[in-house]
């Protein structure tokens, strides 16, 4: 049934009339290409259209097809190691169907109707339940056990319970009588509108922190599972290969990885590494916990506005399962960018830099999705953690996207250009970063790697801060000139950035740092930098202190495997017996003479 005619097309924008039932958010398909939209402005009659693929062939007069339902994601088992587009097309399926290529007018459910999983129930009739309540579980895959949830929106008195047995997701697993008297039939999979948050009973304060294996994000400036993160910086310097780290690393047990207008070789990459890779936890294959949503650069650019929507639900629906969960978004920019695009061929008053004025609003209720929750239906706790990449034109940070995500994150790891260029990574400046989550998460270090942790964190920052204090005087007056105490913050913090911060993503041992090797790694440095300050007191000659024997040692603890690094206090053993050694000869020589 037709439902509408084109009135006017404007690039992916197009004008629909005689839309009188059409509500705000519903999917469409436009023309008898069938191409997929979404209604994004209604007024009168009339309806602005977000057509998700190329309008190229449309005309005036063409029909427009209504559905009646916003566009949304199909949750079940299945969406682990899929890869997806913007709108949940599963790309693998697209190439079968289509070739390389994606053609127009493409529909393919987000998950495979006709595959069968092994269900096991685990509510019987009778029961009383909740929405959130876990029906059954599926065991995805190795590492997953996918946990069948009644929708939030439905309670009463469970009637039907399937028995344990191989079905696919159509088959209806359990009834549930409502309180009205209605009878509700509960299948393996739910839908979901992509703009629309899941419910939870309650939020809670980040406890613990999501561990990264990356030295300067792990110990500096640290993320709360369940937190919000920002990784804004110019070109060149290594956003998304963070992006690849914490979605490789990160200590959670789902990750989706949302590549948002990102070039389609970085995709690529991105693809072909995750089969290969192994999770650290489980040895198994890490693509076994992931989902993909990939709408690189040259896909239609209203369907990159949808992609992270899409990847954030998918993110939701499994930490509602009690699982912790990363989502890592490359690159926000290109969102904000999509929204701008649309925004414009809207005829909508420009804000700052031809942003939507509701930029900032939208940016908020995307990272507000985040959170440690407790999720309904039962005392499970989930974790939903959210790092967002910003490409901000040139760098610059007072661009409006950094700006406005930076008001509502609350950890902040800039890259630095510089840093890129001296092939320092990851290039994240260490005097203008910070974290808010240090205060919450000190229980959790002060339980797990004693009290003296937080105090040697915050004694390597003031080297590093009082460095580059000292760096402007020794670039004047030579760093000879700078006493004994002055040479030693330098040759220490000289050894904090070089043999602790930075880190070789592409080393197969330095890639990753457990959090008992980069205690190890750290207090070595400074008990270092302490025995050396011992022997300066002792009136040893800064030439006999730095030129030090074991340097070479140190800097190469982050090569030692992790089933090797108890050498290290082999090494702080030796340090004290080296520096002890310097100061016995000084001591010998004083005699002497």
């Amino acid at each position: 049934m037709i439902h509408g005619r084109i009135d006017k097309i404007a690039g992916p924008l197009v004008v629909a009339t005689g839309m009188t039932e059409a509500k705000m958010f519903d999917v469409v398909f436009v023309s008898d290409y069938r191409l997929i939209g979404e209604i994004i402005e209604l007024k009168e009659d009339k309806a602005s259209v977000q057509v998700y693929e190329e309008t190229g062939g449309l005309k005036p007069g063409d029909p427009v097809y209504q559905t009646g339902h916003p566009l949304s994601v199909q949750l079940g088992p299945g969406l682990l190691t899929s890869i997806y587009d913007g709108i949940q097309r599963p790309l693998d399926k697209v190439r079968e169907q289509a070739g390389d290529w994606i053609t127009r007018g493409i529909n393919i459910p987000g998950l495979d109707h006709e595959k069968l999983w092994s269900f096991t129930p685990e509510l019987e009739a009778g029961a009383r339940v909740t929405g959130g309540e876990v029906i059954g579980s599926v065991p995805e895959t190795e590492l997953i056990d996918h946990r069948i949830m009644i929708p939030p929106e439905i309670s009463g008195e469970v009637t039907f319970v399937i028995e344990k047995g191989e079905y696919n997701i159509d088959t209806v697993v359990a009834r549930v009588k409502t309180g009205a008297g209605e009878t509700t039939e509960l299948k393996m999979y739910q839908e979901w509108p992509v703009r629309k948050s899941r419910p939870v009973t309650t939020k809670l304060a980040p406890e613990e922190p999501l561990i990264t294996g990356q030295r300067v994000i792990d110990t500096f400036f640290p993320l709360g599972k369940g937190g919000t993160a920002c990784v804004p910086g110019p070109f060149g310097s290594g956003k998304t290969v963070i992006q690849h780290q914490l979605a490789k690393w990160a200590d959670t047990e789902i990750v989706v990885y949302v590549g948002c207008g990102e070039r389609g070789n970085e995709m690529t990459d991105v693809l072909q590494e995750f089969p290969e890779l192994k999770d650290p936890k489980s040895g198994k294959a890490l693509i076994l916990k992931t989902v993909l949503v990939a709408n690189t650069s040259n896909m239609p650019v209203a369907a990159r506005e949808a992609s992270v929507y899409t990847g954030i639900t998918i993110a939701e629906y499994f930490r509602d399962m009690g699982y912790s969960v990363a989502l890592m978004a490359d690159s926000t920019s290109r969102w904000a960018e999509a929204m701008r695009e649309m925004s414009g061929r809207l005829e909508e008053m420009p804000g700052e830099e031809g942003y939507p004025a509701y930029l900032g609003t939208r940016i908020a209720e995307f990272y507000e999705r985040a959170g440690k929750v407790q999720c309904l239906g039962g005392e499970r706790i989930g974790e939903l953690t959210v790092v967002g990449a910003v490409s901000p034109a040139g760098g610059d940070l007072s661009d409006p996207v950094v700006q406005s995500t930076l008001r509502v994150v609350k950890v902040f790891w800039s890259l630095q250009a510089e840093l890129a260029y001296m092939r320092h990574f990851p290039a994240i400046g260490w005097l203008d970063s910070y974290s808010l989550y240090t205060k919450n998460l000190k229980p959790y270090y002060d339980k797990h790697f004693g009290t003296s942790w937080v105090l040697a964190v915050r004694k390597a920052m003031a080297l590093l801060q009082d460095e580059s204090n000292l760096l402007e005087i020794a670039r004047l007056v030579g760093a000879e000139s700078l006493s004994p105490e002055d040479q030693l913050i330098l040759f220490t913090s000289r050894s904090i950035r070089e043999d602790f911060l930075h880190q070789n993503a592409f080393h197969p041992i330095d890639t990753f740092a457990s959090s008992r090797k980069q205690q190890l790694m750290l207090e070595t440095i400074l008990l270092t930098y302490d025995e050396m300050t011992r022997a300066i007191a002792a009136d040893v000659h800064p030439r006999e202190i730095f030129d030090f024997p074991l340097s070479e040692d140190i800097a190469k603890m982050r090569y030692l495997p992790e089933e090797e690094i108890d050498q290290i206090t082999g090494l702080q053993k030796k340090i004290t017996e080296a520096v002890n050694k310097k100061m016995q000869l000084e001591n010998d020589w004083e005699v002497e003479k």
